[in-house]
């Protein structure tokens, strides 16, 4: 393997690491000092291509400050329905993400 392909594969493996961080992070903060609120599942979308399925959940919500946002539901049950009312926590720095809140 010549130097290019290692520090391409490298390259890589730390944009990957990058990423499952910040993703951690903000699931953890979301968690830990999130706001509770209700939304509704706004829309269901299949990301994927081909026979590949990557389905989001959206919901949109009203924050403490009054906006109106509609973030992706980083931890969604495969039962959801557009229109559905749901419980939600978001971090005020990361409104375009929400957590459901179940029990």
């Amino acid at each position: 393997m010549d130097t290019t392909k290692i520090l391409l594969t490298a390259g890589v493996l730390v944009l990957i690491a990058a990423v499952l961080f910040f993703t951690r992070k903000i699931k953890r903060e979301i968690e830990e000092n999130g706001i509770e609120t209700w939304g509704v599942i706004s829309r269901i979308v299949d990301e994927g291509t081909g026979p590949d399925i990557n389905i989001n959940y959206y919901a949109r919500y009203v924050t403490a400050d009054g906006k109106e946002v509609e973030g992706v539901i980083s931890n969604p049950d495969t039962g959801l329905t557009e229109g559905q009312r749901v419980r939600l926590k978001y971090h005020p720095k990361y409104t375009q993400n929400a957590r459901l809140i179940r029990g």
